[in-house]
């Protein structure tokens, strides 16, 4: 009973937090609504990650490529197509991209994917950069601008799929294979588990909506280059995001980037020649102290106080 209930609570204020943020450009000022778009783009961006990296265990720093494909794709054809349509190519370049390269290397494990994906991110921002200044002879790109509100609700848009992509895949037989292969691989396989071809998609899917939201937000950039589009930072923060928040449910990562976003713009802001010191420190407290990140923190408080519950009676 307890558990529906928290169930009931946590899904009613989830949908009260939608509605605030639905109508949130009719009482908020220009400069909150960028704000938030900014913590909705991070939160994406970590929800992404954690649909393929938590389950599997594979540590990926693909992120900034997947989302500087999704930068590029829109630099190149936000002049001559519509907005749906230029966010859905994004989204497909980036996940046929996640797909070969995938396929090519999710049978390395451990710090050897993990360093490919690094230089995967490397290796595209020096194409991308070549490309500009010997094929087209430019260093950058102007992008064409939209308004703030309509590049929120497009951020809003592609985060209540991403949520749901989560959700659906969570329960599914296919959320079951990827703990499976999480677990251990060898058994996966032995079960009639089709490793490869589960992770190569789930991988595939994660950066689809990198790639998504990469499209936006180089709307509201307006103007990109290689090192903006493809920056590092952007592979490092979700995966930063997901441990402070925690990886058990959906509403941890949530969390866990909202505040980080929150944090980053903040010390940015009001200490930008410490910044990163102050947000390496913190991180480091947080791997410290919360290991499990808020969701653990959680759980040890929910533990004390059954205990003591148990004691009373």
């Amino acid at each position: 009973m307890k558990d529906k209930t928290k169930k009931y609570s946590l899904f009613a204020g989830f949908i009260v937090a939608l509605l605030l943020l639905i109508s949130l450009p009719s009482y908020a000022s220009g400069y909150r609504v960028i704000f938030v778009t900014n913590i909705l783009m991070y939160v994406v961006l970590t929800l992404s990650w954690v649909i393929f990296s938590g389950p599997t265990g594979y540590i990926s720093l693909a992120t900034a490529a997947f989302f500087g494909v999704g930068v590029y794709t829109s630099a190149v054809l936000s002049g001559s197509l519509s907005l749906p349509i230029v966010i859905l190519i994004g989204s497909l370049v980036s996940f046929c991209l996640a797909f070969v390269v995938g396929a090519l290397t999710l049978r390395l494990r451990g710090m050897y994917f993990t360093m490919f994906t690094f230089a995967l991110v490397q290796l595209i921002n020096n194409f991308a950069h070549w490309y500009e200044v010997n094929i087209t002879g430019t260093v950058g790109r102007l992008v064409l601008a939209l308004d703030s509100t309509i590049i929120y609700y497009s951020i809003l848009i592609v985060f209540c799929l991403v949520l749901i992509a989560s959700y659906l895949i969570k329960r599914s037989r296919f959320g079951l294979a990827l703990q499976s292969i999480g677990e251990s691989e060898e058994a996966a396989a032995h079960s009639g588990i089709n490793v490869t071809l589960v992770k190569v998609t789930t991988f595939a899917i994660s950066a689809f909506f990198m790639g998504a939201v990469g499209a936006v937000m180089a709307m509201r950039w307006t103007y990109v280059d290689p090192p903006t589009a493809f920056d590092i930072r952007l592979s490092f923060m979700p995966l930063l995001m997901a441990i402070f928040g925690g990886m058990g449910n959906l509403f941890s990562p949530i969390i866990g980037s909202s505040i980080f976003a929150y944090l980053e713009e903040i010390l940015t802001t009001k200490f930008p020649y410490y910044y990163m010191l102050l947000f390496g420190g913190a991180m480091l407290l947080v791997i410290v102290f919360m290991p499990h990140g808020i969701e653990g923190v959680l759980q040890r408080l929910q533990k004390n106080n059954k205990g003591e519950s148990a004691k009373k009676t």
